[in-house]
């Protein structure tokens, strides 16, 4: 990806006309493959209007008060050396405070739990308004009338999905947010081997 935390103008423009970064910063392993493709199409259809791309996210969207350069200076010589690993995803659920609809995680939670840990400090930390929860987030900013009825479809599609629930959490990605909400990859590193930059 180059030494570059600065996105490209192409991949500015896949966010759409202007488009312009803004200062919320996250850290996320992408699900590959079938399992992958599936939940994007889940997510497509229970909210029409988002742009999925399915993940679990390792730090949440913060603020930098810090280069962004300097927080992946920080947190690239962790991650490097920290070992891939599985991640199980569960059953549907609602997180009752914000009523988002998601996919829980089993075997890798407490890898990522660790890595959440490390990583939370330093020039990356940030005061976050929930404690920190692996999942693969389904649903958001419903209005309180649609939760229920976009609960029971994601369940009963989540119990028909026959393909494989396991993953490996190897590459994560560091990630800007957009004006229009459209998420730009600046950095990826490949857990327990040399970045690729």
């Amino acid at each position: 990806m180059g030494n570059s935390l600065v996105p490209g103008r192409n991949a500015l423009d896949q966010c759409g006309e202007g488009a312009e970064p803004i200062n919320s910063f996250a850290l996320v392993t992408y699900i590959p493959n079938q399992l992958g493709e599936f939940l994007d199409r889940l997510r497509l259809d229970l909210v029409p209007a988002c742009v999925p791309r399915a993940h679990v996210t390792i730090l949440p969207p913060r603020p930098l008060s810090v280069d962004p350069q300097e927080a992946w200076d920080f947190m690239y010589p962790i991650l490097k050396d920290l070992p891939a690993f599985e991640i199980h995803a569960t059953d549907v659920q609602i997180f009752d405070s914000t009523s988002v609809i998601f996919v829980g995680v089993g075997e890798g939670r407490n890898e990522l739990t660790r890595m959440h840990d490390l990583l939370n400090r330093g020039p990356a930390a940030f005061a976050e308004p929930y404690p920190y929860h692996p999942h693969i987030t389904l649903a958001q900013e419903l209005q309180p009338e649609q939760v229920p009825e976009i609960y029971e479809i994601a369940k009963r599609r989540w119990a028909e999905y026959r393909g494989e629930r396991l993953f490996s959490a190897d590459t994560v990605t560091f990630v800007q947010n957009t004006t229009h909400n459209r998420w730009l990859d600046l950095v990826h590193c490949h857990l327990g081997v040399p970045s690729i930059r």
